[in-house]
């Protein structure tokens, strides 16, 4: 007698454009612990539930589909060459949500769960490296997806659901958004080692309205604050240079390019002197943004509660 090879897998094409999947989902997981066991009766003890129920449900699946999954040969059953066909693909789809369940499960476990964790680009250096050893001091093993982008970004990020929480600056101004303040930073002026200003310690906004700017692009929070600033001391910026990154727009001002307000270098840059602004007072709140009434997971909701213990002490001031 020849051998029988093994059946192609059957796909959900295979099932018709009018089968309704989430009625027959039950109906197929029911179907592979029948054809597992090769007992209906065994099945439905496995599965809790009687075992005329049981058969029932599987010869509706049989109905469904048109064709014969099961030969029934006494109190045992074997599978039919369709049903054979079915199985591998139920099988392979009930292993897909099986790892699907299980990670969800390792989520949102307290112990080794994940956290979803935008933050300012500025804030990458020191800020934020001195919150996640902090925080992991009492959580080892949760971990971190962090993510630097300039705050639009981030915020369409955090409603999309891709990220947990965020560090962000100025802090958004929406319904669906809760933020909490965490600190101040006080933004100076950096200009160049031979500008007129250089040999200053403090000065007036207003002194600069007539120089070249370098900032970050349009969209980062640093931008729109600088712009506010700036707008305040009655002048709007002249823009000569865009970057992304605050250490990017401390060399244009080393060489020469332009000035820029910038959150204090944690070293001090060569060529960049560094101006205490009197007025306005350039300071620009930090705080942290989550989604409002989006339940958080253990660890998330662990670290969200770290980081707002943190207000006050977010930043080193000087």
């Amino acid at each position: 007698m020849p051998h029988e090879s093994s059946p192609p897998p059957l796909s959900l094409a295979d099932l018709g454009p009018e089968t309704d999947l989430a009625v027959l989902a039950p109906q197929l997981a029911q179907f592979a612990a029948v054809a597992r066991l090769e007992h209906v009766t065994q099945a439905a003890r496995l599965l809790g539930m009687p075992q005329p129920t049981l058969s029932r449900s599987v010869a509706r699946l049989e109905a469904e589909l048109g064709v014969r999954l099961l030969a029934r040969q006494g109190r045992t059953v074997r599978l039919t060459r369709a049903g054979r066909m079915l199985l591998g693909s139920v099988e392979r789809a009930l292993a897909e949500l099986e790892r699907g369940a299980e990670a969800a499960r390792a989520e949102a476990d307290p112990a080794v769960g994940r956290v979803a964790f935008g933050f300012l680009h500025t804030m990458g250096s020191d800020a934020v490296p001195a919150l996640l050893r902090g925080f992991r001091v009492g959580h080892p093993q949760v971990r971190f997806q962090l993510v630097q982008d300039y705050v639009a970004a981030m915020l369409e990020r955090l409603r999309a659901g891709e990220l947990d929480l965020c560090l962000v600056s100025p802090l958004p101004d929406a319904a669906d958004l809760t933020a909490r303040p965490l600190d101040e930073q006080r933004l100076n002026l950096a200009v160049p080692t031979d500008h007129r200003l250089a040999g200053r310690r403090r000065i007036r906004l207003a002194e600069v309205a007539e120089e070249p700017f370098v900032a970050v692009e349009e969209g980062y929070g640093l931008r729109v604050i600088t712009d506010g600033f700036c707008a305040e001391a009655g002048f709007s910026p002249r823009i000569a240079f865009e970057g992304e990154e605050a250490e990017t727009l401390r060399g244009l001002v080393a060489a020469g390019l332009g000035v820029a307000l910038l959150p204090p270098a944690l070293v001090p840059r060569p060529g960049v002197v560094e101006l205490e602004v009197t007025s306005p007072r350039t300071r620009r709140a930090i705080g942290l943004a989550w989604v409002t009434g989006r339940p958080l997971t253990p660890p998330v909701a662990a670290f969200r509660d770290f980081v707002l213990s943190r207000r006050g002490r977010l930043l080193d001031h000087d």
